[in-house]
């Protein structure tokens, strides 16, 4: 019952000095308002940059590894030149794999290009072209919109077809069905057999939409596969773990490679847990420099809120007076103006979230860009607010419940 008259009386105290002085409290409020959205807000953006990133990621699943010439975390005491000396992937590379390796259940080659696409008049330059070998979609599986993948024969023989993105056909046909028509890569004609789902763009700005994919044998005809950039994905089977599936991948290849015991090995093997580490990494520094933007403004909002509570308190010592008079002990009226600097700092908080929150919907509304303002962060934004308040109304509240009700009363006659 105590608590509950307490939380009423300030309450009541803090609504009455938010009418009194409008003014002189807006402008204290304005720098916890001010110190939570710079905070929130930095926290806001990137934890929404990070979902989609993570996302992305792991839609391509969390149980993929990928056979690289290059490290895709490079630093240490490797030197970059003897990443250049290493063998380009190959085929062959594939073709053991898949023949001896007991932990995956599907590899796929994968290099990539990029060309100018024709269908009669309408051309588009600069097109990634990715050129995989059958079980691509098994490894890293993708949507289609319309027709189907390359079947086995396609493949293995090297047809002329080829799947495009969702952007790639929009642009190229228009309201036209792309199925079973024939676009010009390489000087040659090849017949669209698929449709990717659209998808948009990743925080990279990457995205399948704009990119075709060809069998990685007819690739052959037309280009020169030799010390061509490409790397193997493969997946792990069910129960097999990435640790166990790498192990066997470092045996496969330096037997298939020949490579002597005490010989360094010429290939890498990569994670998307590296990219995970990497971007935990770099978003731990930007949470810190939230903090150091909102963090002047929290101090000037604290300073402000303490200063209003030490005004409250002169404003209000004939009341302290009678209280104590009247039987009232020093912890309730030093609770009863901690509760009232708590609650002013919260409602500036509060101001700074919902401020975030129509941002949020604004961004995903008007540009296509989800933006959420997290259960975690309005906790966050709403214990630092009831922090700063609790702190800066502490010496005020202090000086409030040890004044003598006597003096108190006679303060101001």
């Amino acid at each position: 019952m105590i608590v509950l008259r307490l939380i009423r009386e300030s309450f009541n105290f803090a609504f009455h000095e938010l009418n009194a002085h409008k003014t002189r409290t807006a402008l204290t409020l304005l720098g916890i308002t001010i110190g939570i959205f710079s905070v929130i807000m930095v926290f806001t953006i990137f934890d929404s940059m990070e979902q989609k990133m993570r996302k992305g990621i792991d839609s391509l699943g969390n149980n993929v590894i990928f056979v690289d010439k290059w490290q895709w975390q490079m630093g240490g005491d490797y030197p970059w030149w003897k990443y250049y000396q290493r063998p380009e992937i190959s085929m062959n590379d594939l073709k053991q794999i898949e023949k001896r390796s007991t932990s995956a259940e599907a590899a796929t080659f994968m290099t990539g290009t990029s060309r100018t696409i024709k269908y009669r008049s309408n051309s588009i330059e600069g097109v990634s072209i990715s050129a995989v070998s059958h079980n691509f979609d098994k490894v890293l599986p993708f949507d289609l919109s319309e027709g189907r993948y390359f079947s086995l024969l396609e493949s293995s023989a090297g047809r002329p077809v080829v799947v495009v993105g969702h952007e790639i056909a929009n642009n190229l046909f228009g309201d036209e069905n792309p199925i079973g028509k024939k676009i010009k890569i390489f000087g040659r004609k090849i017949e669209v057999i698929g449709i990717m789902a659209k998808e948009g763009e990743d925080m990279f700005g990457n995205s399948s939409d704009n990119q075709v994919l060809i069998p990685v044998n007819f690739a052959r005809t037309v280009l020169d596969m030799r010390d061509r950039s490409a790397q193997i994905a493969i997946k792990a089977k069910p129960l097999v773990s990435n640790e166990e599936l790498k192990d066997e991948m470092i045996g496969i290849l330096r037997s298939v490679r020949k490579l002597k015991p005490s010989a360094e090995d010429n290939f890498s093997i990569n994670e998307l847990d590296i990219i995970n580490k990497s971007f935990d990494q770099l978003f731990s520094v930007i949470a810190i420099v939230g903090w150091i933007i909102g963090g002047f403004s929290l101090l000037v909002g604290g300073f402000g809120i303490a200063n209003i509570m030490f005004v409250s308190v002169r404003e209000r010592i004939n009341i302290i007076g009678i209280q104590k008079s009247l039987g009232a002990k020093s912890y309730f009226i030093l609770l009863q103006f901690l509760f009232e600097a708590v609650f002013l700092a919260v409602f500036g908080g509060i101001i700074g979230l919902v401020i975030i929150f129509l941002i949020t919907l604004v961004v995903t509304y008007t540009f296509d860009y989800e933006m959420i303002l997290t259960r975690g962060n309005i906790s966050i934004g709403i214990l630092v607010s009831a922090s700063i308040g609790l702190v800066s109304g502490f010496i005020p509240a202090l000086s409030a419940s040890r004044m003598n009700p006597v003096d108190a009363m006679r303060a101001n006659a």
